[in-house]
């Protein structure tokens, strides 16, 4: 049995930490991949479950090993996905999402055409620098580059199959959940997961 990867995008401030928090505890079947990333840990965050942390030159080692599925630098920051990982969860048929940007996007495409894409949009510019505000983490000049940044990634939104407008956490939480349980019913998954019922009645 294969699993579906899932896609989910967003810039800095949209809710997508958020939603895909509440859909991993709505939905049991599926899991987040859990990327490297060469930035310092937030608080609360534990090394394992939100990241893997891990320094620059053991990153750009695993680069060079071609250890990532994708990876990007981000804030000034490195972010990566492990093939391997991915790879094996996906054969067990256990349903992935990953939490990465447009550019990681493009190269999992390339690796997985079929990966179904969601891309997370606030519902303004305002309310994203807002949010971005209410964190009490960043300094002015930090959320004016994040804000730009914002700008750049949505221009890729095209290039996602489905867009959710996070301007209600719970409607835009129906919304993904809606987008994971219509792509499991869609015909090729349904006659992969439920071959043998297939097979005895066609």
């Amino acid at each position: 049995m294969i699993g579906d990867l899932y896609i989910v995008t967003a810039p800095s401030g949209a809710g997508k930490t958020t939603l895909v928090r509440h859909l991993l505890e709505n939905d049991p079947r599926i899991r987040v991949s859990v990327s490297h990333t060469t930035r310092a840990p937030r608080a609360g965050e534990r090394d394992g479950f939100e990241y893997h942390f891990i320094g620059v030159q053991d990153f750009l080692d695993k680069v060079g090993s071609d250890d990532f599925l994708e990876w990007a630098q981000v804030h000034g920051n490195y972010y990566g996905t492990s093939t391997s990982g991915i790879e094996a969860a996906l054969q067990a048929g256990q349903d992935v999402l990953l939490e990465i940007d447009w550019q990681g996007a493009q190269q999992v495409r390339r690796v997985f055409p079929a990966a179904i894409g969601v891309f997370i949009l606030p519902p303004s510019l305002g309310e994203l620098e807002r949010r971005l505000r209410g964190r009490a983490t960043d300094s002015d000049e930090t959320i004016a580059r994040r804000v730009a940044a914002a700008r750049e990634e949505m221009r890729h939104v095209d290039e996602f199959d489905y867009v959710i407008i996070n301007d209600d956490l719970q409607r835009a939480l129906l919304d993904l959940l809606a987008v994971v349980h219509a792509s499991r019913l869609r015909c090729p998954v349904q006659r992969r997961r439920h071959s043998i019922l297939f097979a005895t009645m066609l």
